[in-house]
């Protein structure tokens, strides 16, 4: 017999506003101009957004009489209690709003006032860029990118699974539907909550280009259109967001938990990426092999270079090396290929304006925005230092002995977050992405999680030795 909790009927109460989409301002948009968009659309509440280190989304939520104070970047906010932040005694941060980000929320609040969020930069009191603010940090290489030229494009495709809850609002580990890849109603019960999902997307400015259901039972992808890094990270926030929010107002838990069923597919973040250069696609040349550039194949080589030490950032849990493991699409080995998925790049058919690279390993607990900033700085140092692709391997690596894997050069993807732990400290140039800041932290926090794991005993150990030995 199923309960109540176990539909997935909106919750009573849920109000949903007309789903009109935000005016997206412009970086040079003025305060007067925000403040009047916030009178108009009746926002009675800010909440300033920003990220910690371990790309958990926090924010400080002001009435309207602060509109003004907050824009002028006069807030501030106890940064000793944010992971990663800031000791005790220099705990004061400053929030600088980026207007481009301002966003109004689609749904309601009980008064009928509106809700908007707006994402910050983190700076020091003295208004010096605070060095432990992962957006800053991508900004930093960004530049780098400018410097030389470029710009990015990248478009994540970010997994989920949606769970059911028992009757007292508890998670249990119990998929909403036994449906696979492309299903439909019936077999798909996420239909409803996934349509939602893309409505307040698109109310929030999101240009959604596909949505469907996954491989595995109970899991979910939505595609939203590439941008640059900065764009794209915050979008990768704002998601998972709303993601969140939807499935809660249906009675459920939507998670993205690399691998949270063992014996199916975990869910990652596929993130596609290039390079322009004067408006131009700079990986596409129609007389190079493959139709690929130069500039290409070293940023391939970038990333195959350094992929073992951002490995850490891009896939940072214990849980992480559960998804990366043979025999359920996730890549295990360090190469390129230009049609089969077992490898960890693999390269689109689509050539022109749509060449790029897809990143295969990265999984959607990572913090977008120094996910980003370890690729593209790697991707940089390929081409700075014209570092090889090396030959595609087309053939299905999982099938390979290890013997054909060594005579091809084909290295293996940190196996636990230790060893990848263990790769990030030996990488300079991905530390030089995260800044010195980011990197003790991040170490710092992901060394005792992984201790915690170590000690810890599981009903693995349990049901395989206690009856034996």
């Amino acid at each position: 017999m199923r309960t109540e909790a176990h539909t997935v009927k909106k919750n009573k109460g849920t109000t949903y506003a007309k789903p009109t989409k935000t005016k997206i301002l412009t970086d040079e948009a003025t305060k007067k101009e925000l403040l009047n968009l916030m009178k108009q659309e009746n926002v009675k509440f800010l909440r300033l957004q920003f990220t910690d280190i371990l790309g958990v989304v926090k924010n400080v939520e002001i009435p309207e009489t602060q509109f003004a104070k907050s824009l002028e970047n006069e807030i501030l906010f106890d940064g000793s209690s944010i992971e990663g932040f800031s000791r005790i005694q220099e705990s004061d941060m400053l929030l600088y709003p980026d207007p481009s980000s301002f966003r109004i929320f689609p749904w309601a609040s009980k008064s009928g006032s509106r809700v908007a969020r707006i994402i910050c930069d983190v700076y020091h009191p003295d208004h010096t860029p605070f060095e432990g603010c992962p957006r800053l940090a991508l900004k930093k290489v960004v530049q780098e990118a400018a410097n030389l030229g470029y710009t990015m494009a990248v478009g994540p495709e970010a997994e989920f699974f949606l769970f059911q809850k028992d009757e007292k609002g508890n998670v249990v580990l119990e998929t909403h539907d036994k449906a696979g890849y492309f299903d439909l109603t019936p077999v798909d019960l996420g239909e409803d909550a996934r349509r939602d999902i893309v409505s307040a997307l698109e109310a929030m400015g999101f240009e959604v280009e596909a949505a469907h259901h996954e491989v595995a039972h109970g899991q979910h992808e939505i595609d939203f259109k590439y941008s640059d890094p900065i764009t794209t990270a915050d979008n990768v926030s704002t998601f998972r967001f709303v993601v969140r929010k939807v499935a809660h107002d249906y009675g459920l838990h939507a998670t993205f938990m690399p691998k949270p069923i063992f014996g199916i597919n975990g869910s990652g973040m596929h993130t596609h990426q290039s390079l322009f250069k004067e408006g131009k696609n700079a990986f596409f040349d129609a007389k190079g092999e493959y139709q690929l550039s130069q500039i290409a194949l070293h940023y391939i080589g970038g990333l195959i270079k350094h992929s073992r030490g951002f490995t850490a950032i891009t896939n940072p849990l214990v849980n992480s090396y559960k998804r990366l493991v043979p025999g359920y699409e996730a890549p295990t080995h360090i190469a390129w290929s230009l049609r089969n998925r077992s490898p960890m790049i693999r390269i689109p058919a689509k050539r022109g304006e749509s060449t790029r690279c897809e990143l295969r390993m990265p999984d959607p607990a990572c913090n977008p925005y120094l996910a980003f900033a370890v690729m593209l700085k790697s991707g940089l140092d390929g081409i700075k230092h014209k570092l090889p692709a090396g030959e595609p391997v087309n053939q299905n690596i999982y099938l390979m002995s290890q013997r054909e894997r060594a005579r091809l050069k084909v290295g293996s993807l940190p196996g636990d977050l230790c060893e990848a732990i263990e790769a990030l400290q030996k990488d300079s140039t991905v530390q030089e992405a995260l800044g010195q800041h980011i990197l003790s932290r991040f170490l710092e926090a992901k060394e005792k999680e992984w201790n915690d794991y170590r000690a810890a005993v599981y009903p693995w150990e349990v049901d395989r030795y206690l009856t034996v030995y």
